[in-house]
């Protein structure tokens, strides 16, 4: 009786543990905790490229959200509005904003207190940070092309499909008309961004975002300069730095072939600058 009662008991559990898909991925932690690279930090995927006292790796051991969706429902695609102030409106499903992301790499990594997000990039300018699904943003006149992804409270970007929105918008009459091919290859800059203080120097976050393309050690790849050192990655993955003087620092994005050449398009090389400063 007893045995029959232990798994009836173990039945019922694995019938619990198979519902509420959304709320496991919200609450539950599929990735073990991170293993120390620098007394704590995520665990590098492959291996550590180092130069000139830097050193990137790629890390992938954050807690995934592979149902959460995001979608721009206004402005819409291809729509036409007035310049200046835009109201944005979003659907989400199966992603809580403002929610700290549950993972020990929030504890390495500049994060962001106000907890998940929507990055939102105008034309591949810095993004804009967003902890609702409402809200307003100024647009200049002309063809804008914006993209929207989810973002986990340290700012690393969700990449599988669903978890992002590009479109192209007009704002006013320009004189002058936008081309851009939806369907070809485009880099999007995201981070690092501003400035980094304390122990947010130590390990900073280098993310970007693909659209129609992947990257391999046989395909494109991203070529990063970080001070003029550089480094060429092959896995769309965050990367984490090391080893970054205080002060300006400058990186340099470049979305390229197999053969080292710099693929076409209006974003797929940039340039920003970022600063570090001591606590």
């Amino acid at each position: 009786m007893k045995r029959t009662y232990l798994l009836l008991a173990s039945a019922l559990m694995l019938g619990f543990s198979a519902c509420d898909t959304t709320r496991q991925t919200q609450e539950n932690e599929s990735q073990s905790p991170a293993t120390s690279v620098r007394g704590g930090g995520p665990t590098p995927t492959g291996a550590v490229m180092s130069k000139n006292g830097l050193r990137v790796f790629a890390f992938n051991d954050s807690q995934q959200y592979p149902e959460s969706q995001i979608r721009l429902n206004v402005p819409p695609a291809g729509g036409v509005v007035e310049a200046g102030p835009v109201q944005f409106d979003y659907d989400l499903s199966n992603y809580q904003l403002t929610r700290m992301t549950p993972h020990s790499n929030a504890e390495h990594m500049a994060n962001s207190q106000e907890g998940q997000h929507i990055h939102n990039i105008v034309d591949n300018e810095p993004y804009t940070a967003h902890y609702t699904t409402e809200f307003t943003k100024e647009l200049a006149e002309g063809d804008h092309v914006i993209l929207s992804f989810l973002s986990r409270s340290y700012h690393e970007s969700l990449k599988h499909k669903g978890a992002y929105d590009l479109r192209m918008v007009t704002a006013g009459k320009p004189a002058e008309r936008m081309e851009f091919d939806m369907n070809a290859p485009h880099m999007f800059y995201s981070r690092p961004k501003g400035e980094y203080v304390g122990k947010d120097t130590e390990q900073v976050m280098l993310d970007f975002y693909l659209v129609n393309t992947n990257l391999s050690q046989t395909g494109n790849k991203v070529r990063a300069t970080i001070n003029g050192t550089e480094f060429i990655l092959d896995k769309w993955m965050p990367h984490i730095m090391e080893g970054l003087p205080m002060g300006e620092n400058t990186i340099k994005l470049e979305l390229i072939d197999n053969n080292g050449s710099l693929i076409p398009g209006p974003y797929n090389s940039v340039t920003r600058t970022f600063t570090l400063r001591a606590e």
